[in-house]
């Protein structure tokens, strides 16, 4: 567990532009209350934002998340987490640069029928 977590920190020091962005509405309480966590170990993965309370993934997939392979993996991975008990959204970059606010509508949704 303790990989995970020096994973997890080593993440969270070199986030992404478009995970920056997102982090920054959904950080402090920001949509609709809820607690939200980056770069968060959960079973053998680290995610990209969780809310532990409802239940939810966040996972902001870049363009190497197009490729047949890395379609495989994100499969096998969202079954993993799911299989948790969390439901698990997925958003590209360009939705988080072009179209923020409909992304945190998606999420708060997601949270309402939970």
């Amino acid at each position: 567990m303790e990989r995970f977590k020096s994973r997890a920190r080593r993440l969270r020091e070199s986030q992404t532009s478009a995970e920056a962005k997102l982090w920054q509405a959904l950080r402090n309480r920001r949509l609709a209350r809820w607690k939200f966590r980056r770069q968060h170990p959960i079973d053998r993965y680290v995610v990209d934002f969780v809310t532990l309370d409802g239940k939810l993934i966040v996972e902001v997939d870049g363009g190497t998340h197009s490729t047949p392979v890395e379609i495989e993996r994100d499969k096998v991975r969202t079954e993993a987490l799911e299989a948790c008990g969390f439901l698990v959204v997925r958003v590209t970059n360009t939705d988080v640069y072009e179209n923020i606010e409909g992304v945190l509508e998606m999420i708060e949704t997601s949270l309402r029928f939970e």
